[in-house]
């Protein structure tokens, strides 16, 4: 009887977790899909990792925070786009309220010197550092609660930079 009930304890636990996981990913597609696409100004720090690859650490404009440690640990920037949908911040705030019909959430959380918006790495293929040099924007799909995924990284032009396929297959 205990064996049972220790399979049937077990058979729960992993399918409450299957569960919450598929949640997971019903939100980031939702998201993805249904998401506002948001550029936020960036620069680029330390292109590579000897042990993960080639990557961008990002750095956005907005999360460069003047008095960072008078900022909640967790909160929103509420920004607005122009008319490249380029974000400008207008302030942070403790709550996703007050919010003005032209303005945008996006959550946030303390990090050690910046605020941290989620997506502050870009990961890309071996030997594709010089094509993703460019980058001056980084794209996110951003839903109304001001959960975001970064979808990718723009030029200055706001056009979406796409892997140099052929160089890659040369070498």
């Amino acid at each position: 009887m205990k064996r049972n009930l220790k399979s049937i304890i077990v058979l729960v636990n992993l399918v409450t977790v299957l569960a919450f996981f598929n949640l997971s990913v019903v939100d980031k597609e939702d998201i993805l899909n249904n998401g506002q696409i948001v550029l936020l100004s960036l620069a680029p720090v330390d292109p590579r990792s000897l042990m993960q690859g080639d990557y961008m650490v990002l750095s956005y404009a907005i999360s460069q925070a003047q008095e960072l440690e008078k900022l909640p640990n967790r909160g929103y920037a509420v920004v607005q786009l122009d008319s490249q949908n380029v974000a400008q911040l207008v302030r942070y705030q403790p709550e996703n309220e007050p919010l003005h019909d032209d303005e945008i959430l996006l959550r946030y959380s303390k990090g050690g010197w910046s605020l941290n918006l989620g997506a502050e790495s870009y990961f890309f293929e071996e030997r594709q550092a010089e094509t993703f040099e460019k980058a001056a924007y980084g794209g996110l799909k951003v839903d109304e609660a001001g959960n975001s995924i970064l979808v990718g990284l723009y030029d200055e032009n706001r056009q979406l930079i796409v892997p140099n396929r052929e160089q890659r297959s040369q070498k």
